[in-house]
C-alpha cells in the first residue's frame, strides 16, 4: 500500500510520505547517449599507478576516472572495456579525464602505511566491488578538489554506454548532489529537472535541509515557511521556489537510495510534475541518517 500526504496549493511545500508499501521499482537504463554502436580506436591511456594518476590529473587541472577490475574475470573486463569505454561516445568524453585502471585490490601509502584502495572511507559506496569511480582534480580553490563526487560499483553488473556517458558530464558537485542527478538522469521517463541550469545556491540549500532531515531522522518541509522566503530572496524577482523530499528504505546503498527516492517522486503525480519538467535552476542533494535510511531534497527555481 502507498501512501501520500500531498497538498497542492501555490508555493505550499509537496512532501512524499513513505507508508506501507511494496518497494519502488528502481530505475532502469534510459537511453542518453548516441545509440549509434560505432566504435573508436583504443585512444584512451589507462595508468596503472594510482600515485601517478592523481599527479597528473592535478597538473592537467582534470577529473580522474578510476576503473577497479576483477582480475579474476578478464573476459569481462574486455568486454567492458570494448563494447562500452572504447564506443564513440565515451571515448571522445575520456579525453577529458585522466584515467587509471586498477585492480578490486590495489594499494596506496597513506602516512607511511599501505592501505588498500577501496577500504578507504572516501570510497565505501563502491563496496569493495568492482566499478568506476571519478575524483575532482580540476580546481585546487574548489571545495571539491581531490574528492570523489562519483561512484558506481558493479553490482548488478557493468554500466552501460548511455549511463556511463550521463555520469562523465554531470556537473560539478558532492558525491550525494550528483549521484542524485545522475537517478534523476537515467530515470526511464526522462524527467527534465536535472538537465536545468544547476544552483550551486540551490544545491547548498538541498544539502542543508538532507543533513537536516538525516539528523532528526524524519522526511519533511521542515520549517519551509521560513526556508521558502530565505531562498526566494535571493533569487531573482521572476522566480519562485519549490521543493521535494523523499526518503529510502534502511539499508539502500547511495546509487539505490537516490534512484528509489526518484522513483518514488514518480508515484504523485504533483511531485512528479516539479521533477518531470525544466526550470530556471535546480538543486539536489541525499543524506543518510544514523537509522539506515536517506533523505532526498530537490529544490527548484521556477518561473512566477
Amino acid at each position: 500500500m502507498l501512501a501520500f500526504r500531498t497538498v497542492l496549493r501555490p508555493f505550499v511545500p509537496l512532501a512524499l510520505f513513505l507508508l506501507t508499501m511494496s518497494p519502488c521499482a528502481i530505475a532502469q537504463e534510459t537511453p542518453t547517449a548516441s545509440a549509434d554502436a560505432s566504435t573508436a580506436p583504443a585512444a584512451t591511456e589507462w595508468l596503472d599507478d594510482y600515485g601517478r594518476a592523481m599527479t597528473e590529473a592535478k597538473n592537467a587541472g582534470k577529473m580522474l576516472l578510476l576503473w577497479f577490475v576483477d582480475e579474476r574475470n578478464p573476459a569481462a573486463n574486455d568486454a567492458f572495456e570494448r563494447d562500452v569505454l572504447r564506443s564513440q561516445p565515451i571515448a571522445e568524453r575520456l579525453r577529458n579525464f585522466i584515467t587509471v585502471k586498477l585492480p578490486v585490490g590495489a594499494t596506496f601509502v597513506h602516512e607511511g602505511k599501505s592501505i588498500t584502495l577501496l577500504q578507504h572511507s572516501s570510497l565505501a559506496e563502491m563496496l569493495g566491488r568492482p566499478g568506476v569511480a571519478i575524483i575532482d582534480q580540476r580546481d585546487p580553490e574548489s571545495p571539491h578538489f581531490g574528492r570523489v563526487v562519483s561512484v558506481y560499483p558493479f553490482t548488478k553488473g557493468p554500466i552501460t554506454r548511455d549511463r556511463l556517458a550521463v555520469l562523465l558530464d554531470l556537473p560539478t558537485g558532492t558525491l550525494t548532489q550528483r549521484t542524485m542527478i545522475f537517478a534523476v538522469r537515467t530515470h526511464p521517463l526522462r524527467p527534465q529537472s536535472a538537465w536545468s541550469e544547476m544552483s550551486d545556491m540551490l544545491a547548498a540549500e538541498t544539502q542543508q535541509h538532507s543533513t537536516y532531515q538525516a539528523s532528526i531522522r524524519l522526511q519533511g518541509h521542515h520549517r519551509w515557511e521560513q526556508r521558502f522566503h530565505q531562498i526566494n530572496a535571493r533569487l531573482p524577482a521572476h522566480l519562485v521556489a519549490n521543493e521535494v523530499c523523499a526518503e529510502s528504505w534502511p539499508g539502500q546503498t547511495l546509487v539505490e537510495a537516490a534512484e528509489e527516492c526518484v522513483d518514488c517522486w514518480r508515484q504523485s503525480s504533483g511531485h512528479w510534475d516539479h521533477v518531470s519538467r525544466r526550470h530556471a535552476m535546480f538543486g539536489y542533494d541525499i543524506k543518510r541518517g544514523s537509522n539506515g535510511i536517506w533523505y532526498a531534497t530537490g529544490i527548484f527555481a521556477s518561473y512566477r
